[in-house]
């Protein structure tokens, strides 16, 4: 059976998504990041990056969320666009969209404002790439249901992993520059599937407290600091 070594965070939620969508049988081996579980040598030995999430299929191991979506897809056949070289490269290309811009931008946003406010640069350059970011988005669905048109794929399945919590990056914008991604979030949020990823989060009590302990996991270059 899968093993997905999870945490309720975004890239996390991805891969849940996909295995739910397929209805994969898959175990969820929860990693509490807060706790520093993701430092544990058993998990290094699977996830030499210590972040989640990570997944074993019988004799296969691998990490990154946007991988093991590309693997998921082709193991199964399922969520891919029609197999021609041009959907293949727009597949491509809007996944490294999502897992070059939309992650680390929305993880550089959230740190800045919420943990070194004294870093108003830091802040504004990162609030202002994750905004351009979403305006991208919000173009590309104003003539589309889905990401690659009317196909729902793993590009669709990799970005609502990171909308489904935008509110909280973008702030005060919210979703008022951006009501053709919010139109597509509320449509894949409704899913069977996506519903019950979002109910993973209460089958273990991971840490949700912002403490010291956390901070030294999280933060580690600010260890000994």
């Amino acid at each position: 059976m899968i093993k997905l070594y999870y945490h309720p965070s975004p890239n996390p939620a991805k891969v849940a998504l996909f295995l739910e969508e397929a209805e994969l049988p898959y175990e969820i081996v929860p990693v509490d990041t807060r706790k520093g579980e993701q430092h544990a040598p058993s998990f290094l030995a699977i996830n030499p990056n210590a972040k989640t999430p990570a997944l074993v299929d019988d004799d296969v191991t691998m990490f990154d969320s946007n991988a093991i979506l590309l693997y998921l897809a082709e193991r199964t056949g399922r969520f891919l666009p029609e197999s021609t070289p041009a959907a293949r490269s727009e597949l491509l290309s809007w996944l490294m969209f999502i897992a070059t811009g939309i992650g680390p931008y929305s993880g550089q946003a959230v740190h800045f404002k919420n943990f070194a406010p004294e870093l108003p640069y830091a802040i504004k350059r990162y609030q202002f790439e994750i905004e351009r970011h979403y305006g991208i988005l919000d173009a590309r669905l104003a003539t589309r249901r889905y990401m690659l048109g009317d196909v729902y794929t793993i590009a669709d399945i990799s970005l609502w992993g990171w909308a489904r919590v935008a509110p909280f990056v973008l702030g005060q914008p919210g979703w008022e520059k951006f009501p053709r991604v919010k139109r597509w979030l509320d449509e894949i949020s409704a899913r069977p599937a996506a519903v019950r990823v979002e109910a993973l989060k209460a089958q273990h009590p991971y840490k949700t407290e912002m403490d010291a302990e956390a901070r030294s996991h999280l933060f580690r270059h600010t260890v000994g600091a």
